[in-house]
């Protein structure tokens, strides 16, 4: 496959799209997918064909649009327009397909089931992970291709050193989206110096002397589907994302770590890999040129432990999924104790537009720190949730009251949480703060993989950390004392304040139980569970008092 050959796959792929007049493009993301999107498909598909529109319309399946409260979802979209107009419908059924396909063919809108184009949850959005979502098939390698796909690769293969992409990743301010926010290029920069065989273990001499790229995508935060809606509808984004890495590193094999629970997911990239191994973008000798990559997958059981780098190699390794002290790094010593570069779906998926736009581009979004955008699960008590990627900077307040609509009629907001089990619950004095790692960290919590959930006045704040630390209890690998002990008596004090049981005594327990687990807790589970905790304390400390009884005088 070499750059005239890949033009050549998109010239056809865009000529052939052009003959239709209209695409109808399916959500086949999970949530819509769970909703009988592909009963849907099937129904518009015979609809079109008993009409004789085969030439004019297109029904295809496309990734998550994001507005996943209204899925089904179905969109209309004019391919001889421009702009577009597109048209988005909510909470279509089989039955709807007669009336929708009549409307395309009309050029009449279905107005009982279409939705506002124009309102804020699409036009306060900036997409560059997301930008394929809703527009192309997730299984056909050629929509990928019609829309710049493996450009950025084939680019850096011919007109690139790999030292050259690490200083684009660097200057680009690319921090890791998996949660820590870790600098990108510098990542990149540490492996691709790191020396294979340094911290040998007992595997032929041929692993030994490797590189590796692992991609996590091990999502395992409750209310999270960012990595998950992003390897279903654009699997192809990630594995060059993936292929771009392993040349800058000098690594020629990768894996994708996916819970096997996201089996749509681990479909799709099934798929995506065996199409990019037929056309030679996966495989020997990619472009032409002497560079190897192969990716395989790995499975995990749903340990949200495996999250942790080093728990997440144990587990592709075949051992139990176990965090261990560090140093050394993955970076120098990971993978059968060979240097390996690991970054989250989202991470990976930024890296193709940065290398086809530019740095620099991709350096003037965001703020100073925090450069792009973010992608985020907005769940909760809001009118509008879903799948959103918005600017660096943006505030709580636009995320949650512009794009999220507000809570409920009725309801006064009340606290937002972000990052999960490891993040914090950020209270309304908070809402004007721009969203972005410095200004999260500041007020107790963390961005995290982008789990959003907003709260209202009815929510009960200690339930809420009793919630996550109940989740943190249970999924602790056992391995250290702090997390395994520390996170148990937590839960059981919470509970204690929840049967209204608990004393001013406990409540103090609890804050020293907290800082001891954070501080000495072997990995980012234990040393994060907590963060619910303390933030709850910090900013609703009320709620905790109100529940304790008094201490009995001691005689």
């Amino acid at each position: 496959m070499n750059p005239d050959e890949l033009n050549r796959i998109a010239q056809a792929e865009q000529a052939a799209l052009s003959r239709h007049e209209h695409a109808i493009n399916v959500c086949v993301g999970i949530a819509c997918h769970s909703g009988g999107s592909e009963q849907i498909r099937k129904a518009l598909e015979a609809e079109v064909k008993s009409a004789g529109l085969q030439g004019k319309c297109l029904v295809r399946g496309v990734g998550c649009p994001g507005l996943c409260a209204e899925g089904p979802l179905v969109s209309v979209e004019p391919l001889h327009r421009s702009p577009p107009q597109e048209l988005l419908y909510r909470k279509v059924t089989p039955a709807d397909a007669p009336a929708l396909v009549r409307s395309v063919v009309r050029e009449e809108p279905l107005e009982q089931l279409r939705i506002d184009a124009n309102q804020p949850f699409f036009t306060r959005q900036l997409k560059i992970v997301l930008e394929n979502c809703g527009h192309m098939d997730p299984e056909r390698i050629e929509d990928y291709i019609a829309r710049g796909g493996y450009q950025a690769l084939i680019k850096v293969l011919t007109e690139m050193t790999p030292q050259e992409v690490i200083d684009a990743l660097s200057r680009s301010g690319l921090r890791g989206r998996g949660g820590a926010g870790f600098p990108t290029g510098l990542k990149w920069a540490t492996v691709a110096k790191a020396t294979p065989g340094r911290y040998p273990t007992y595997v032929p001499p041929d692993i030994q002397s490797q590189k590796f790229v692992i991609c996590n995508g091990d999502e395992g935060d409750p209310g999270a589907f960012m990595d998950r809606s992003v390897m279903e509808g654009d699997p192809h984004r990630v594995l060059e994302g993936m292929a771009i890495a392993g040349y800058a590193v000098g690594a020629r094999q990768g894996f994708i770590y996916v819970r096997a629970e996201y089996a749509l997911a681990v479909k799709r990239l099934r798929t995506a890999i065996r199409q990019a191994q037929r056309i030679g973008l996966l495989g020997k000798n990619i472009a032409g040129t002497s560079f190897t990559f192969d990716v395989d997958i790995r499975l995990g059981a749903g340990a949200f432990v495996c999250g942790e780098e080093t728990a997440l190699i144990a587990s592709i390794e075949g051992g139990r999924g176990l965090p261990r002290p560090r140093p050394p790094y993955p970076a120098e010593s990971g993978l059968w104790g060979c240097p390996t570069l690991i970054n989250n779906v989202e991470t990976l998926a930024n890296v193709p537009p940065i290398i086809t736009k530019g740095a620099d581009w991709f350096a003037s979004i965001g703020t100073e720190k925090s450069k792009g955008t973010k992608v985020f699960a907005l769940t909760g008590q809001v009118k509008r949730s879903g799948l959103i990627e918005v600017p660096m900077g943006i505030t709580l307040r636009e995320i949650v009251f512009e794009i999220g609509g507000g809570v409920p009629e009725g309801r006064q907001f009340k606290a937002v949480q972000t990052g999960g089990p490891s993040g914090g619950c950020i209270p309304a004095d908070y809402l004007d703060m721009p969203v972005d790692y410095e200004s999260l960290a500041k007020v107790g919590s963390i961005m995290g993989s982008g789990g959003l959930i907003v709260m209202d006045d009815t929510t009960d704040m200690v339930e809420v950390a009793r919630f996550f630390m109940d989740f943190c209890m249970e999924e602790s690998c056992g391995k250290c004392i702090p997390c395994r002990a520390g996170t148990a008596q937590m839960h059981h004090i919470l509970t204690k304040i929840q049967q209204g049981k608990a004393t001013a005594r406990d409540l103090r327990l609890l804050e020293e139980l907290s800082n001891v687990v954070k501080h000495t807790s072997l990995c980012g589970l234990g040393q994060s569970a907590p963060n619910p905790v303390i933030s709850t304390l910090r900013y609703f400390r009320h709620e905790y008092e109100r529940k304790l009884v008094p201490e009995l005088e001691r005689v």
